[in-house]
This record gives C-alpha cells, structure tokens and sequence, in this order.
C-alpha cells in the first residue's frame, strides 16, 4: 500500500522466487489499510482460495497459530486470533499506553456495535471463502483500523459463526504503530453512523 519500508521490493523477490505461490499487489500511494485488505481478499477469492488467513506481515501475529486458526473453521466461519481470550494476551514489549489503548477502543466499539467478539480490533482472522463472498467489502466506511471492526459487525449480522482463538501478540520490532486516539475515535463515529442507518 505504498509503504516506504522495502516491503514491496522484498515482496517482488519472492514473488519471482515462487510465483505459483506468492501473489503480490502494489497499489499508488496511501489509500488505506481498509482498502488494502479488500484488495487482497478480491485477489484470493479471485484465484479461487476456499480458506482465507488475514495476518500483519511484520509477525506481530505468529504463523506458528495459522494451522490451529484454519482448523478451527471445520466448526465455524470466521476465527479471530484474540489477545482478549482466555490464555491470550501480548509481549511484554507492548506499551501500556497500547495497552490502554487497545482495551479501551475493544471495549468502547463493542458497546456502540453490540459486536460479541472480545478482540474486535484483532487483524488476524481466518475466514471460509463463502463468508467474504456474502459480504458488500466495497460498502465498508472505515478505511483504517475501525474496518476490523467493521468485519466483525459484518459478520454477525450475517449471523455467521465466530470463534475466538487465544493468540500472543509480539510488540513489532521495528517501526511504530499507526493505532491513535483519532483513529479509534473516527471508527466509533463510523460504526455509530453505520449502526444508527441499519436499525
């Protein structure tokens, strides 16, 4: 999505490396993570894929809980890698300003949403395909951080069945966090909105 971090020319090697294997999409500029992962889903519902694992690439999300996470999904739809679970939780590298934080956006979006999920602005899911090909992705408001909420509520209204799988969260090593108070106060008055026109 435009970073400026070598991610792509990193990204382009692989893909050349093992190009029946790693599909790589650059867009122009910044148009916003929300955008980005629509992008990619459309690409993977594209080439077929029947399960889907969304994942930060910076491995803050371990890879080491993507089988268990896909397994999960023989039982349901969606599964949502959670700090909040029992048994989850983050490194000891995570501020406890994004502690706070995070607890406080988790807590305030799920009492505007009615959402269920206990870590509802967790970006590692796995999803079945048949769940984001029943969902308007082109409709959602949030383009940052809230459109993991945003998932979240699209899916529950969908009536789909959501699971919780503990994971650790890993502070990222190198660079900062794009998470802010702006940012989590935009998403409650997107998804306040968002409610308020469909009740």
């Amino acid at each position: 999505d435009g970073s400026p971090d070598g991610t792509a020319d990193v990204a382009r090697g692989l893909s050349s490396r093992y190009e029946d294997r790693i599909d790589v999409i650059e867009r122009e500029g910044k148009q916003g993570l929300g955008t980005a992962y629509v992008a990619g889903f459309a690409r993977a519902l594209d080439r077929g894929a029947n399960l889907i694992v969304q994942m930060d690439a910076d491995l803050s999300h371990s890879p080491k809980y993507v089988p268990e996470m896909l397994r999960l999904l023989e039982r349901c739809d969606v599964v949502v890698g959670s700090r909040y679970a029992l048994g989850g939780g983050a490194d000891a590298e995570w501020s406890s300003k994004r502690r706070t934080l995070s607890s406080f956006a988790n807590g305030a979006i799920r009492a505007v949403t009615g959402v269920k999920v206990r870590d509802v602005t967790s970006g590692f899911k796995t999803f079945r395909a048949t769940v984001l090909q029943d969902i308007d992705l082109n409709s959602f408001r949030c383009a940052g951080f809230g459109f993991q909420a945003e998932m979240a509520y699209a899916c529950q209204r969908k009536g789909r069945r959501i699971e919780e799988f503990p994971i650790v969260f890993m502070e990222r090593r190198r660079g900062d966090s794009k998470m802010s108070i702006g940012i989590m106060l935009e998403a409650l008055w997107r998804l306040s909105l968002l409610r308020l026109r469909r009740n």
